[in-house]
């Protein structure tokens, strides 16, 4: 259905008008209520997912307006409800290709964090691999995070429960695909977040207290590194705190599709289509020396035995 500022919901029949020409309830032509209750009703859901995307192609055909692509569902009764907004997200930083892998790769995420299947490699690597990230863990949950907190590149939320715990929560990411798991994830621990189709480049729109990036600095290039940490400086309240977690210099190994010399890796997926993607192993004096210098006050870098960076900095 072509897109409508204004009419009747196709469900309901209360009159609705929309705020703008991105907003999801024109292209369904459902209003915000029954777009709420589309997890509950067959119809709903399927013209929710037709609207996602009609919108998707008719932002493609701008030529100069941001293709971003949204997701927003409701999900069932179990646990409370995660508050999921679609948001609108220019990005300047990004290409198609990357948008597209981010997009493909999110059902695989999960099999890469847990070294399941084409991902592991070998019984005493995987166990090696399982103990650092235990390590992991257990020093975020230690990292004083409260109050509202915003996790840039999201992905499929591995962290996301364990941030929820600690404040208000929102949660961001390019595409909608990775959030779709984040939600259910969510939903599964019985938390609530809040969920944007955002660019973590984008400027941000409030002061918080705390942001969290997980595995997102090293697909961020050495060019421009600092830029994106002074995104993350003004997130943040004077004394706010940015942790984040990542792969350790050393580990690239594991990578065979990685050329240091680039910045680059080439990634399959399981599909078999292969994407080139920003691919960055930091040393822990690079990050430090980059955080100093985008005007944080402290910054802590620590390695797991083997796999992992864990940073903390204060604003």
């Amino acid at each position: 259905m072509p897109f409508r500022a204004s009419f009747d919901c196709l469900w309901c029949g209360r009159a609705h008008a929309t705020r703008t020409e991105r907003d999801l309830e024109g292209f369904a032509q459902l209003c915000p209520d029954c777009v709420g209750k589309a997890q509950d009703n067959g119809f709903l859901r399927f013209r929710l997912r037709a609207a996602l995307a009609e919108r998707t192609a008719a932002e493609r055909g701008l030529s100069n307006g941001p293709a971003e692509r949204g997701h927003l569902d409701r999900p069932g009764e179990r646990g409370p409800e995660p508050v999921v907004v679609v948001a609108a997200s220019p990005r300047p930083s990004m290409d198609e290709e990357m948008l597209d892998y981010y997009a493909a790769r999110a059902p695989e995420y999960d099999d890469w964090y847990l070294r399941r299947g084409r991902y592991s490699h070998g019984p005493i690597s995987d166990m090696a691999w399982q103990m650092d990230l235990d390590l992991a863990t257990t020093w975020l949950d230690r990292v004083p995070l409260s109050g509202e907190i915003v996790e840039l590149a999201a992905g499929t939320g591995f962290w996301s429960p364990l941030l929820a715990q600690k404040g208000e929560l929102s949660i961001y990411d390019v595409t909608p695909e990775p959030l779709e798991i984040a939600r259910q994830r969510l939903v599964a621990h019985g938390l609530r977040a809040h969920i944007h189709v955002r660019d973590a480049w984008e400027e941000p729109d409030r002061q918080v207290d705390g942001v969290f990036c997980g595995f997102w600095l090293s697909h961020v290039s050495r060019q421009r590194l600092g830029s994106f940490l002074g995104i993350v400086a003004r997130w943040l309240k004077p004394g706010g705190t940015f942790a984040f977690l990542d792969e350790r210099a050393g580990t690239a190994g594991v990578d065979p599709g990685v050329d240091p010399s680039a910045g680059t890796s080439v990634r399959r997926l399981d599909d078999g289509r292969e994407f080139r993607i920003t691919k960055v192993y930091y040393a822990p004096d690079e990050l430090r020396s980059a955080l100093l210098q985008a005007g944080f006050a402290t910054a802590e870098i620590r390695q797991t035995e083997r796999f992992f960076l864990m940073g903390s900095a204060t604003r």
